[in-house]
């Protein structure tokens, strides 16, 4: 199982010195937080990444200087291995669905609590996402709106087992590999491998790519 052994720096891009102010202070809580980097603009957080690159960036979409899309685009096309989670006022499909193709880790809104932001940051350094059922419902709804479908390349000649099948669904609600495990009275690593195999079949990035194939196949409904 992996740990947070490492000290992590976190970045934040955000306009509002008040609410930096806030995570800041949430954020050095955390026993396995090193230190907390501000950048009220985006040149700001350019020039910190090129001297040392943050594990995790928490981003607002709504920034004076850049959009929180070009931003994650111009982010990890110079820094692939940069962690993005978004926090924003902003909560409708189209926003969760843009910004989790272009590769960030996880969407949250603003109203959300300590305990969820730290949940969020957990998941995303120990297993890469954090992945909610408002993410689900949004990729979802995106691939069954055939106007708006989201482009894959995932195989649709993929022959899963039923307990892949079993291990897919509950991915697609949200659940974590921990949550997976007690519910199908398995072992986390079990699990783990369960879902590895439903990536390498299908084909899918992360998470979010299992949920767009679990659509598309029609293996789950809203």
């Amino acid at each position: 199982m992996p740990t947070l052994d490492s000290p992590v720096q976190i970045a934040l891009l955000d306009d509002h010195a008040l609410f930096r102010q806030g995570l800041r202070y949430i954020l050095q809580s955390l026993p396995y937080v090193e230190s907390v980097v501000e950048a009220a603009t985006f040149p700001e957080l350019l020039k910190h990444c090129r001297q040392r690159l943050p594990e995790v960036l928490l981003l607002d979409l709504q920034m004076p200087d850049v959009d929180g899309p070009e931003a994650a685009r111009q982010l990890l096309a110079e820094f692939p291995d940069l962690k993005i989670i978004v926090l924003s006022m902003f909560s409708a499909d189209k926003f969760i669905t843009q910004m989790m193709k272009l590769g960030v880790r996880s969407y949250l809104p603003k109203d959300s609590d300590q305990e969820q932001l730290r949940q969020a940051l957990e998941d995303v350094l120990l297993t890469g996402h954090h992945y909610t059922p408002a993410i689900s419902r949004a990729l979802v709804r995106a691939v069954q709106q055939p106007t708006r479908q989201l482009p894959s390349t995932l195989s649709t000649q993929v022959q899963l087992t039923p307990r892949e099948l079993e291990v897919l669904r509950l991915i697609c609600t949200g659940q974590k590999a921990a949550e997976i495990a007690d519910t199908l009275f398995l072992s986390r690593r079990t699990v783990e491998g369960h879902r590895q195999k439903l990536l390498e079949k299908t084909g899918a990035p992360n998470s979010a790519g299992l949920v767009v194939y679990a659509a598309q196949q029609g293996l789950l409904s809203i």
